[in-house]
Order: C-alpha cells, then sequence, then structure tokens
C-alpha cells in the first residue's frame, strides 16, 4: 500500500490539522505606494499618461480594493503623475472607501449616467492632452472599451499589460512568504485528503474534505478542487461525473486556497494499492520531466526554455512528440501570484526572460488516455541564483509525501 495513502477516518485527519495563518499579515500601505511608484515611472518611460485599472487583480494590486468585474464599471485611475482616483457607481462609494489602502477620490455615477463619459472626462482631467496615450486594464470588457470608443475620444488607448505586468512579474518579500505559507497550508491539506482514502470512496466526499481541511489551516476554503480516479486522471481538468475509488486507481489532486489574496496550487498524483510496473515507470518519467524544467530555469534564460525541457525528457522516453498523445498535452507552467494563472508561462513562444522574483508552477502532466493521468504540481520562483522550490517535489510513488524519507 503507499505510504500514507488512507488510514484514517475524515474527523481523524482534520483532528491532526492546525490553523496555520499565524503571524501572516496581507500587504502594507508601504508597499501599495512603492507600486504605484514603480507603474508611475514605467508609464513616465512609455510615454503612458494615465492608466485605467479596473476591477479584479490589476486593481486589487495597486490599491487593495477587492472586487470582482460586472456590468457596471468600478476601478481606478493612475495618471504618470500625481494622485490616483476612483470611479465607481455613486451607491458603491462607501463600500470602495472601506476596501481601498490607497487613498484616493472616488468619482461617482448615477444609475442612469454613463461611465464611460465620466471615466473620459477623468483622464482628460488628469492626461492633459487630448490625444494622450492611456493604458487600458486588460480585464476591462468589450462592451465597456465600446462603450468608451462610441463617445469619439481622441485618446490613444493601449494595453496597459505593458507597464502592470511588469511590476506584477516580480514578486516581494512579503508576496512570496504569503505565498509559501498559503502553499504549505494546501500541502497539509493534500496529506491529509490522501490519508482518507478507502475503496469505495467518491470524489465528491474527498472534495468536500479537501474544503473542510482549508478552512481548517485558516484559508477561507478551497479556491477549486479537483480530484480524479482512474481513468478520469487522463483528463487534466476533471470529467463531468464523479468516480468512486478502488484498489490500484491512479489518485490526481489538484487542489489550492488564498492568503490575502495569494494563491497556492498543488497537485499530487499516486496509487491507491500498489503501483503496477507500468504505473511506477510513468510516474518516475513524470518526476523526470518536472526536475528537467526545474534545472532548466535559468536568470536571463526565456521562459519558454523551461517548456522545452520538460517536453524533451517525455520525447526521450517515448512520449508525444509536442502536445500529442500519449504525452504533455499543455503548458509545462504558469505564473501565479493574486491570480491562479498569470503571466509569464512556461510554454513556447513566451521569450520573457526569467528574472527574479518571478513566481512559476511546474506541471508538465502526461495524459495516457483510457488509462491514467499523472501530474506532479510545484512551484518555484527565482532568486539571485536560480530556482528554489515553495514546496518539495513528491518524494516517491510508494512514499509520495516522503513520510518515511
Amino acid at each position: 500500500m503507499t505510504v500514507g495513502v488512507g488510514g484514517k477516518t475524515p474527523e481523524q485527519a482534520l483532528a491532526g490539522l492546525a490553523q496555520m495563518t499565524e503571524g501572516m499579515k496581507p500587504v502594507g500601505l508601504d508597499e501599495y505606494q512603492s507600486r504605484i511608484a514603480k507603474a508611475q515611472g514605467l508609464m513616465r518611460e512609455q510615454g503612458i499618461a494615465a492608466l485605467y485599472l479596473n476591477a479584479g487583480s490589476n486593481l486589487y494590486y495597486f490599491t487593495g480594493v477587492k472586487w470582482s468585474p460586472s456590468e457596471r464599471m468600478v476601478g481606478a485611475v493612475l495618471p504618470a503623475n500625481g494622485a490616483l482616483a476612483y470611479i465607481a457607481p455613486a451607491f458603491e462609494e462607501g463600500t470602495i472607501r472601506d476596501f481601498r489602502e490607497v487613498d484616493g477620490f472616488i468619482h461617482g455615477w448615477q444609475e442612469h449616467e454613463s461611465p464611460y463619459r465620466l471615466l473620459l472626462d477623468m483622464l482628460a482631467a488628469m492626461g492633459g492632452a487630448a490625444d494622450a496615450v492611456v493604458g487600458l486594464c486588460p480585464s476591462l470588457a468589450f462592451f465597456m472599451f465600446d462603450g468608451i470608443r462610441r463617445l469619439g475620444s481622441d485618446l490613444k488607448f493601449v494595453d496597459a499589460s505593458c507597464v502592470t505586468n511588469l511590476c506584477r512579474y516580480h514578486k516581494s518579500a512579503s508576496e512570496l512568504a504569503l505565498m509559501q505559507r498559503a502553499k504549505d497550508m494546501t500541502l497539509e491539506v493534500q496529506k491529509a485528503a490522501a490519508s482518507i482514502l478507502r475503496a469505495g470512496i467518491s470524489t465528491t466526499e474527498v472534495a468536500e474534505f479537501i474544503r473542510e481541511a482549508h478552512r481548517k489551516v485558516g484559508a477561507p476554503g478551497s479556491t477549486f478542487c479537483i480530484v480524479l480516479f482512474g481513468e478520469a486522471s487522463a483528463f487534466p481538468h476533471g470529467v463531468k461525473h464523479a468516480q468512486v475509488l478502488k484498489d490500484g486507481d491512479m489518485v490526481l489532486i489538484d487542489t489550492g486556497c488564498l492568503l490575502h489574496g495569494y494563491q497556492s496550487d498543488i497537485t499530487r498524483s499516486y496509487v491507491f494499492g500498489t503501483p503496477s510496473d507500468r504505473q511506477r515507470a510513468l510516474w518516475n518519467l513524470e518526476k523526470t520531466a518536472q526536475l528537467a524544467a526545474f534545472d532548466a530555469a535559468r536568470l536571463g534564460e526565456p521562459c519558454q526554455v523551461v517548456d522545452a525541457a520538460a517536453r524533451l525528457a517525455l520525447e526521450a522516453a517515448g512520449l508525444g512528440p509536442d502536445y500529442q498523445l500519449p504525452g504533455l498535452p499543455h503548458r509545462t507552467g504558469h505564473g501565479i501570484g493574486l491570480d491562479i494563472h498569470e503571466g509569464p508561462y512556461l510554454v513556447r513562444g513566451d521569450l520573457t526572460p526569467l528574472a527574479e522574483g518571478m513566481c512559476f508552477s511546474n506541471e508538465p502532466m502526461i495524459c495516457i488516455p483510457g488509462e491514467f493521468g499523472i501530474r506532479l504540481e510545484d512551484h518555484f520562483y527565482m532568486t539571485a541564483t536560480g530556482p528554489r522550490w515553495f514546496t518539495r517535489p513528491s518524494h516517491s510513488v510508494d512514499d509520495p509525501f516522503g513520510l518515511q524519507a
């Protein structure tokens, strides 16, 4: 029997978990102000007069306002010089004031009024020239941009990612600390979930346990949870029907949580029972590909070399090539931070140079249609001396959590 898999009741496993968020503080005002100063410096270098930060992770990153995008325009305008200001429905002004970490005048619009006209007036006042260059948040819905465009603005709009990405790609020490703790929390939840497995348990039961386990360690719950058994594990993001666990099944659990806005995302694959020779060989190959990707992550190299290294390891064993199955059907990894998936990406064609503070998943999944899939997902971040794991990779197919190492 695989070490650490099975043997406990859900109650016993939950009792073994403890609150893990003590001492962890959210990002403070000084850091928000530093982010704004960096963005404004980049804007001046690029000749951008102002940025519009729409509801979502960019607004949160620069202001502390956590707001989900909707049909109502909520955001902030950041000029290259001067103070940030907010735009929101007038009836939400009090809530915006409560959420914000960065002060700024709140421009409210009534339900019958055009927020697009108000935004253009704000941009004109901040940006100066009628033909100024303005960066628009990439999360801005097209219908909102279309509403702005129909008003006949002479402003020149560009993608604000040319500024926001250069800020968000490089995580600070406080961001890394929050991500480290969030990942530590999810790894403990992964161990607990493995311990409750038994023949006949359903994927739904396991997912419900994982949500409760994340709450036990101090998270609001799971931000997402994928639990797959047997043949279903060959589908990277799952199938629509629940499965029931049986002896010899490959188990794939991919889950994460939030800590003060920062994400975790860890996948573990192992066998319930005793691995077959084929399961063992492919599990070991998956680990080889994951380590090849990690070793290829060198400062200054383009992101795509990490994907190429993982793919080469798999192709040398007869899988693929490229995205063909059996093999690796998707990119090797994604950036992570406030968003579960954010740039840059470990994929062919992403030429972004690897740099200090960048954070990535490392998950070169092997999919064998009709049999099983194996994904070992851990994350690493780039330091001045190269990559460093947030969580150590799975130890072995027989002892995935290294309980007897």
